[in-house]
Parts: structure tokens; sequence; C-alpha cells
């Protein structure tokens, strides 16, 4: 692969609904990606084509679409027709004779243009792009998971397993990776899907599919054992290595599934999610459960037959990091490598990865591949906007104490993460020290429940104080347990009914500002750990420029906002001074590197 490459995951017709983004390649080399919905503003973006996404990538190198020498979609809708009879049966099933006849229609017209014209809606939308649309490449879904788990985890052989929805025909997939690339062992086809069986569980719960997963895994450690549902579930799916959940998934979405728990549990979908009562967290534990069992059984019965126990992951079902912990524990895997951009967005990365020698993709430890903003282009929007702001000569320094003082910060620095985790470029932080951090973080500025547990980050070298087997784990995508001995220094950010948290550690040479603000945190405080979470407010998607930071700053309990260099403080008594900033770092110059604006917020 040589030149440019663009790789995107569309959100339209025969290639799914949800997470569009795209990733620029520079001679196999990721070098700019973005997700659609930082730049649309919609969560997941849903039926959307990544038109921001594609523009913004070929911004980055100052190129047009006519420059770009080949575009990948991870998806071939031609693959479908594997499935056809499913998507037959399915439409017969619909309850009256019209639905019946315009679900068969509809699955008619689909078949037709993904078996005849595969790309023609794509093509249509990059012509408004460019007039020179480059030569498209259509790859199946579960190749390019598991070639975004494989390539860049730096192993030379590895148990590869992909665990989503629903690609173009299958659900889960088990790969054996080695130099050779990847080679599909053993497929699960649709509507055996794991994914599905979990939205199920999600939206009866009172969550949204493909939205609420993660909410469900962190109410099902307030839950415990219940023999009655368990029995109830385990009669309707079957676990193990050759599982199968088609009692609930048999039809697409949640619908069917719904009705059968209603009718099995003799309780309704819960309507909302303001508290759950005990039989509701019983039920999260147990659906949980049940999935862990499923993929652990998964993983023991390949380990021996792919020849390694090496595992990667990727898919959108192993967002989930309790799951991903289970599978790391187990006495079968040696190493776990999970993509941290791991849902339908994280397609994009695999795109560009199918097909190259894996010993040529460079090991991934960060994913930092959005937009960064001058230093000159954050101040003059803050000039712009008429704000009080201050420019301290040690911004890691002042935020440090800041934060040890109780102070909620937002934090906006540098290239914007790929993938659902706020990773200290994009980050709400607090002191993680105190249970009292997490209840104002979950109140005052995530308006959110207040039984949901925030994660940490903490310096690399000091993981293996904090954690039980404590490993470098720069993604938060696995959980850990909390040393005991350690818990009470960490009480905001370790989940308070089981004592695990999911945590990002950090190297300087990852993120250095991020490192030395806590190391600075560190060396105020004894502890090198901050509370960090995405810089978002409820049920948006996590900030993408200045502007929306500053938004969010003011619509939200923060006390204080990190642009780039400058500090704006919400109290205003609390602006740092020239001479506050000297003293603060200690400096001899009676003259400190600052500056400063005091035009107050609405004036002229």
């Amino acid at each position: 692969m040589n030149g440019y490459t663009l790789a995107f995951k569309p959100a339209i017709g025969l290639y799914g609904q949800h997470d569009p983004s795209a990733v620029l390649f520079d001679d196999g080399t990721p070098v700019f990606g973005i997700e659609e919905e930082r730049l649309t503003r919609e969560k997941h973006a849903p039926n959307t084509f990544p038109t921001n996404a594609i523009n913004a990538c070929l911004d980055y190198r100052d190129i047009e679409l006519g420059d770009i020498d080949e575009i990948r979609l991870p998806y071939d809708p031609s693959l479908r027709s594997r499935i056809r009879s499913h998507y037959l049966t399915d439409a017969v099933r619909a309850p009256t004779l019209p639905r019946k006849l315009s679900a068969l229609e509809q699955t008619l017209v689909t078949e037709v243009q993904s078996q005849f014209f595969p790309t023609r809606q794509v093509e249509s939308r990059l012509e408004l792009i460019g007039s020179s649309v480059p030569p498209i490449e259509r790859l199946a879904h579960h190749r390019c998971h598991a070639a975004s788990a494989f390539h860049p985890s730096g192993f030379d052989d590895a148990l590869v397993l992909t665990i989503d929805a629903k690609g173009e025909y299958d659900s889960t997939v088990v790969w054996r990776g080695d130099r050779n690339g990847l080679e599909r062992v053993r497929t699960y086809e649709h509507p055996n899907s794991l994914g599905l069986f979990f939205a199920i569980v999600t939206e009866y719960l009172g969550y949204r599919m493909f939205n609420g997963e993660g909410k469900v895994m962190g109410l099902a450690p307030y839950g415990t054992e219940n023999p009655e549902i368990e029995r109830h579930l385990r009669n309707l799916i079957d676990v193990g290595a050759s599982y199968d959940v088609t009692e609930l998934t048999k039809r697409w979405g949640t619908g069917h599934g719904l009705e059968l728990l209603t009718e099995v549990f003799d309780r309704p979908p819960k309507e909302d999610t303001d508290e759950f009562d005990q039989w509701e967290k019983d039920f999260a534990h147990t659906a949980q459960k049940l999935l862990e069992e499923i993929v652990l059984d998964i993983v023991e019965a390949h380990t021996d037959t792919v020849g390694s126990h090496n595992v990667a992951l990727a898919g959108g079902v192993v967002l989930n990091c309790k799951l991903n912990k289970r599978v790391r524990e187990a006495a079968c895997v040696d190493d776990l490598f999970v993509q941290p951009v791991a849902n339908d967005a994280g397609l994009a990365l695999g795109a560009g990865w199918v097909g190259r020698p894996p010993e040529t993709v460079d090991d991934l430890s960060t994913v930092y591949f959005g937009s960064s903003y001058k230093t000159e282009t954050i101040e003059e929007i803050l000039e712009t906007s008429k704000l009080t702001y201050a420019e301290p000569a040690n911004v890691e320094q002042y935020v440090a104490d800041r934060l040890a003082d109780g102070a909620l910060v937002g934090w906006f620095q540098g290239r914007s993460e790929l993938g659902p985790r706020a990773l200290g470029s994009r980050s709400i932080l607090a002191d993680p020290r105190t249970a009292d951090s997490r209840d104002r973080v979950n109140r005052f500025v995530k308006h959110r429940e207040g039984w949901r547990p925030f994660a940490p980050s903490m310096l690399e070298d000091v993981a293996s104080e904090y954690l039980v087997d404590g490993r470098p784990s720069p993604f938060m995508i696995e959980a850990f347990d909390v040393d005991p001995a350690k818990a009470s220094e960490l009480e905001a950010v370790v989940h308070p009914a089981d004592n695990s948290t999911r945590p990002q550690t950090v190297r300087e040479d990852q993120h250095e500002r991020y490192y030395r603000l806590i190391k600075a945190f560190g060396e105020r405080t004894g502890v090198p750990v901050v509370l960090n979470t995405s810089f978002n407010d409820n049920g948006e998607p996590i900030v993408e420029e200045p502007i929306e930071a500053i938004k969010d700053f003011y619509g939200m309990g923060l006390d204080l906002l990190v642009v780039g260099d400058f500090v704006l403080e919400k109290d205003a008594t609390r602006q740092p001074t020239t001479r506050e900033v000297g003293e603060l770092v200690g400096s001899a110059d009676p003259e400190p590197v600052t500056r400063e604006r005091t035009t107050a917020i609405g004036n002229g």
C-alpha cells in the first residue's frame, strides 16, 4: 500500500446504521482519524454518511479526494446473500399482510442493490465531495474488526475474536492471526448475535440499544445471584462455545426479544432509569454473567485449536471492560490486546490494515488521531468570545493544585482521541480520593445517575501499586481489581460494588502534558492518579473544538477550563494574576511568561 488510502465507515443503506468514521492512511500508517459524531454533534451519528469526517481527513493533509489512491469500505454488501433466507423469513413474520408485503419488497430491493449496485450510494455521496472518485474496495466487516485487533497488537500469533451485533452475515467470528495474516476458524451467523442479545437486555432495563450497554455493565455489580432469573434466561438461551441466543434475537431489532422477556418474567420493559430495584440489578448481573460465560467458553475452546494463548479482541461487544477482564484472567490466556476503538468506528482502522503484513503495522499505544488547535487560534476564540482568561507559566502545576483543592476541571489538550474514551485530550478531571468527587461530577457535571462509577488515569509506573496484577493499560478498555490497601486513595474511581476500576495508564511519550499534570498532582497529594471522564454533557458526543469546550464549561458545573495554554476560572476571584502565577511556579524571574485578559464576560 503506497500513497494515500482513505478508509471510512458509512452509516447509510447497506453499510450499517451507526458510528460512521473516517481514517486517512499515508503509506499504510494512520495519520488522521475522526468519528462523524464529533462533527455533527449527534451521538453515534445514526443513518449518516461521514462527509464531515472525510473532509477533515482531506483537510489534515491539504489534499482533495482525487489525491486519494484508494478508498476502502469495511463492508461487502454482496456477502448478505449468505443469510438471504433469514431476511425472507423475517419479512414473512411481519404481523399483517400489508407489512409482510412491504417487508418482502424492501428485502428484495436490498438484495438487488447489494448484489449489483453495492457502492452506488457511496459513490453518489463522494461525488458531492470531489469530482474524481478513487477506486473503491469493499472488505468484509468482521475481517476489518479482526485486523484492527491483531495487526497493531504486537503479537506474532493470536486467537482473534470479533463480536458485535451483525456484520454482513456474521455476528461472532473466531480467527487465527499470525505472520501470514488472518484465517477464519469459526463463524456464528446472524441472528445468533451476542451484540443483539445484550442490546435486548439493555432496552429491557430502560436504556437504548447500541448506547446503553456500558451502563448495564456498570449496573451489574450491584446485583446478586438470582437463581430464578438465571433459570429463565438459561431456558431461553444456550451458553458455551456453541452458544445459541436466537430464541431472543431471531428478529432484527429488540422488539421480539422484549416481548419474550416480558412474557417470561411477567414484567414490562423498564421505562425510566432514575432508580433500579434489586430485581433489575440482579437481571443486569445475570445477563453480564452469561455473556462472560459464553465468551470465556469460546476462548477456552479455541486457544489450542488456533495454537496461541495470546488473545486479541474487537467488535462493539468488547467495549465491555468487565468481560475483557475475565478473558485476561483466564488460565488459558497469556496476554490480551483489545482494540480501543472496538465499535464500528474502529472499522476504518482495520480496513486500512487488511492485507498488510502484520509486522509492518506499528504497535498501538495511543489513539490521538484527531484535530488539534494552535495557541493563536485558541486565543482568538477566547478574545472573540470576550472571556476572562490567563496563561500560567506552569499550567500543569496550577491545575494540579486546583484539583487537589477540589476543583472540577475541563481539560482540552492536543489531538482528540479516536473512539469512545477520553484519554487526556478531551477530558473532565477531578480529585480521585473522595466519593464526594464522584458524586459532584455525576450530579453537577455529567447530569447522570448517581450510582455510575468513573475511571482513573494514573502514571504507568504506579499501576502495579494500585491494581491487582497491574500492567500498562493505556485505553480504559480493561477492568482491574484495585489493591484493597490502596482503595481508600481512589474512592471516586473504584466501583463501590466490586472494588474494580477501568484505568488508563499514562507514559510521558504518550501524552506529555497530561503526564506532567498527573505527576504534579501526585507530588502535591501523594496519589499520582486523577479521575478522568469524557468532556461532554449527558447524551452528547465528546467535545471536538475549543468553542464546544467553552459552551459545555458554562453549561456544566465545572470550576475551571484549561484550553491549551489558557485557563478560565468560573469564579472570577480565582483567576490567577501575574504575581500569583509567578509565585506558583517558584520563579525568580519578576516577569514570568504569562499573559492575562480581564475583560468581563459579555462586556465590549
